[in-house]
């Protein structure tokens, strides 16, 4: 991968994107010492155009960005760097520079784990955590009673509101269980790939 600085008179234009969650974090500028030492140092370096100078992310804040894949685009003169970042990446405090309405499940996953890795005093996440496996085990099963229970009253408001907090116990279970949404995604796109090989599959009742 060689971007072409010639384009943008000697930069580049980067999008720094949460690799967890998909969320669209900042634009900035890299010339090429910039990008080398992005490469170099696996933390995202920028060059300032109003300071004339190179800055690397987070140094006086300490929210620097942490490089987890890096894609240029087809005409290779703009980069998108997929990050884990430590902290907000806006200088206004926000996690993203355009704002932070963004959710996903890769969001809530990412939620259920600060929760678990900072317990805090009263929280529900926490009183989870603490009665262990078996309590997250039946909460999961109760979500689940309760999703059928509206699915067989044709009720769409319950299964909505009651899917949901299955998606949140489930979190909780598989962050305790060390199990990540990407390996869970990885297992579906696996399988996808599986069933787009074959015209006709006889163990197809697998899914």
């Amino acid at each position: 991968m060689r971007p072409d600085f010639d384009k943008g008179g000697g930069l580049l234009s980067v999008i720094l994107q949460d690799w967890r969650t998909g969320q669209v974090l900042m634009n900035g500028f890299m010339n090429e010492e910039a990008y080398e030492k992005t490469v170099e140092e696996k933390v995202v370096w920028f060059y300032s155009r109003s300071k004339g100078r190179l800055w690397k992310k987070g140094e006086t804040s300490g929210h620097i960005q942490v490089v987890k894949d890096m894609a240029l685009d087809c005409d290779d003169d703009a980069l998108l760097i997929q990050v884990e970042p430590h902290g907000p990446t806006c200088h206004l405090g926000t996690q993203s520079c355009f704002g932070d309405d963004h959710f996903t499940l890769q969001s809530l996953e990412k939620i259920v784990e600060n929760k678990i890795q900072h317990p805090e005093e009263g929280s529900y996440t926490k009183y989870l955590t603490d009665e262990g496996l078996d309590k997250i085990l039946k909460k999961c099963g109760e979500e689940m009673t309760e999703i059928v229970i509206g699915a067989k009253n044709d009720d769409k408001k319950e299964i909505i509101d009651e899917t949901s907090d299955l998606m949140y116990h489930l979190f909780v279970m598989l962050q305790h269980q060390g199990v990540s949404l990407k390996e869970v995604e990885d297992n579906l796109k696996e399988r996808h790939g599986e069933i787009l090989s074959y015209k006709v599959r006889e163990d197809i009742e697998e899914w």
